[in-house]
């Protein structure tokens, strides 16, 4: 169980969280997994979700998910490569197409 108080503005909240794992409970780096593994949920996931829209793709069957997980992070990275324009992800992939170079 992990207990946060979060404080936004002038506002404090409790939270709540329960995690199911196979690991020592006495164990002090599970703050640090716990940590390490929102990092990649929102550094990876939340970017990918917000500049494709992942969680809304339909494509459930086959070889397709992986297949279009990786063409979306290939994309991503290419993305981050561009330092032309400061923009957003999603502002350059939108841009990407009508650009010919």
């Amino acid at each position: 169980m992990v207990v946060r108080l979060p404080h936004l503005w002038n506002k404090t909240n409790h939270e709540v969280q329960f995690y199911l794992t196979s690991l020592n409970c006495d164990n002090p780096n599970l703050g640090q997994v716990i940590r390490l593994h929102w990092g990649v949920e929102n550094g990876l996931h939340w970017t990918l979700d917000v500049t494709f829209s992942e969680d809304g793709c339909g494509v459930r069957t086959g070889h397709a998910p992986q297949n279009l997980a990786l063409l979306r992070r290939i994309a991503l990275n290419t993305l981050n490569l561009e330092q032309s324009l400061k923009r957003s992800n999603r502002q350059k992939s939108n841009r990407a197409p009508m650009d010919n170079n």
